[in-house]
């Protein structure tokens, strides 16, 4: 966007000439969720309690829960600003599921689950919605967007795209303060055709039918973002901002093969084929650390006198640094 494909996205063109633009640092781990929670809150995830998708939801060794809007503890930015009685428009932002009150109205984002009885506040917008949409269901999401049916995966998006920037139009028409929604098919369009628009991918093949795919939506996105633009006086502040990048995976590092190696993680007997870690038989009393819970190796101690089992006394292979109970 800030170099190959800036003269075809006109919208987003002007805004970086116009004002401020470059990379910005998320947080660690620079994922969905937590990071637009950081964003909104100024709290790191530690001060959140919120590191991935799933989070430990004790301190067992197998339980974990998806992190909803009930886990965020601070207020965001529309909490503060609805505290000053400015009202705010929200739309598809991570975490805000199950929906809170807010001064104005909000729209859940693509953790919603199915079937959710109420995913708008107020509960009234969703009728709304529904009129708005001409009775079609309001998409948050796109089902399995790792299919190899790269056609309908493509189908999906736009179709859901198509909804919400309906649905923008119609509540940039309320007496709006602030507004911010997420686009999550910018997401998922990276995830499931990133190989064949990056030629440094290692499964990438020149000239396949869906090289032009993301290149594509972004244009598509910045019409309709210039479009929604059109609706703005100029003291509006605009911003476009991103929870993470994305780039091609050049292989990983097994974190649990490691702890196991370093004598952190201790199993009842190693497994004789590839084996998630969820069903391994780990020695809890022997292990002082594991990995689980997301891709980018979350590592969880067993701390004595918190984890049930946790009695491990590690003593390092060198003898360099101190012991680590």
């Amino acid at each position: 966007m800030f170099d190959r494909w800036r003269e075809d996205l006109p919208t987003f063109s002007r805004l970086m000439r116009e004002g401020m633009y470059g990379p910005l640092r998320s947080c660690e781990p620079p994922i969905t969720v937590p990071a637009w929670s950081v964003m909104l809150s100024g709290r790191d995830p530690g001060e959140l309690g919120i590191y991935g998708f799933r989070n430990r939801a004790d301190y067992s060794y197998e339980r974990m829960r998806i992190a909803t809007a009930l886990d965020v503890p601070h207020p965001r930015a529309w909490d503060l600003l609805g505290e000053q009685g400015l009202r705010s428009v929200v739309v598809g932002v991570p975490q805000t599921y199950p929906v809170k009150p807010i001064n104005g109205w909000l729209v859940s984002s693509f953790l919603t689950p199915p079937g959710a009885r109420q995913w708008t506040y107020p509960a009234s917008l969703a009728r709304e919605i529904s009129q708005v949409l001409g009775g079609e269901p309001y998409e948050f999401d796109v089902a399995d967007f790792r299919t190899e049916d790269k056609d309908r995966l493509l189908e999906s998006i736009y179709r859901m795209t198509e909804k919400r920037f309906r649905v923008l139009h119609h509540l940039l028409g309320k007496p709006w303060d602030f507004s911010m929604f997420v686009e999550i098919g910018v997401d998922r369009i990276h995830h499931g055709l990133w190989k064949y628009m990056d030629p440094t991918h290692p499964k990438h093949m020149p000239g396949n039918p869906y090289q032009n795919a993301i290149h594509d939506y972004y244009v598509y996105l910045d019409r309709e973002i210039g479009r929604l633009l059109d609706r703005l006086d100029g003291q509006t502040r605009v911003l476009v901002v991103s929870d993470h990048g994305a780039q091609p995976m050049m292989g990983g590092f097994a974190i649990n093969e490691w702890l196991i190696r370093e004598g952190y993680l201790v199993l009842k007997e190693y497994p004789d084929r590839l084996t998630p870690f969820i069903k391994a038989e780990v020695d809890w009393s022997r292990t002082v650390a594991w990995g689980s819970g997301g891709y980018y190796a979350r590592v969880h101690l067993n701390v004595r006198g918190r984890e049930p089992q946790a009695r491990a006394l590690w003593t390092p292979r060198t003898t360099s640094g101190c012991g680590m109970s």
